[in-house]
């Protein structure tokens, strides 16, 4: 099946709550841009993001950290597109060295997983 990854940073402007906490919409408007590349690769068309299945978070993001958004198309019907999506923490900011300083993580922390379904109507499908 296609897969799909973009990695973001989260700047200062996602952050919506104290301490900097990126609030979890903006892991899911990740998965909405991954679902739509996904889309695109398989159909030649944008499609449309019809419901969340599930959504799990599992850990803080903060602003400064780089998001690993990856997603995968894990079964095709006559329009309808199941998906799979995680996100994951790659780098960490280190302010307490410098404002500049920055950590790529040994190994990745999963901070978010979702699975969903989108759908591109026949008449879209060019592919």
């Amino acid at each position: 099946m296609k897969k799909s990854i973009i990695r973001v940073r989260m700047s200062s402007h996602d952050a919506h709550y104290g301490g900097n906490l990126v609030d979890g919409a903006k892991m899911l408007q990740l998965f909405g841009d991954v679902a739509t590349e996904l889309l695109i690769l398989n159909d030649g068309d944008e499609g449309l993001f019809k419901a969340y299945d599930s959504v799990e978070f599992m850990a803080p993001v903060y602003a400064g950290d780089y998001i690993e958004a990856i997603g995968e198309i894990t079964q095709v019907g006559n329009t309808s597109r199941k998906m799979t999506f995680e996100a994951r923490k790659v780098i960490v900011p280190r302010p307490e060295i410098s404002d500049s300083a920055a950590d790529v993580l040994e190994e990745p922390i999963v901070v978010c997983r979702a699975s969903g379904t989108c759908v591109v109507p026949k008449n879209c499908q060019r592919k």
